[in-house]
């Protein structure tokens, strides 16, 4: 049985199923393309991919997906940074005798 014609069983979730149904529009897509029956829209969309810009365009996006990660990263690790200094504060205050005053942010 040709690779396009064989039954797959549907995945459970949301994007698995999406993934398949890329999967199958692409095979498709190929076989038009190797028969060369594929549509002009087939053709351009192909060609699109393959330009030059839409290279850089896919690297400028996983720059800035990995900058945005980054980014995140470093607020919780500056959270982090922040809640041990409050620590060591507190320790050191407790350690001299001074009252301990918890702001209501604070939780207990």
């Amino acid at each position: 049985m040709p690779k396009h014609m064989r039954r797959r069983r549907p995945a459970t979730t949301e994007d698995g199923r999406e993934n398949q149904l890329i999967s199958l529009a692409i095979d498709l897509a190929e076989k038009q393309l190797l028969e060369g029956s594929a549509s002009s829209q087939v053709i351009t969309h192909y060609l699109k991919l393959g330009s030059t810009r839409e290279r850089l365009e896919q690297e400028r996006l996983r720059n800035e997906n990995l900058m945005l990660v980054t980014k995140a990263e470093l607020m919780e690790s500056g959270k982090r940074v922040e809640e041990l200094y409050s620590n060591a504060l507190e320790a050191m205050r407790a350690y001299s005798g001074q009252e301990i005053v918890k702001s209501e942010d604070d939780e207990d």
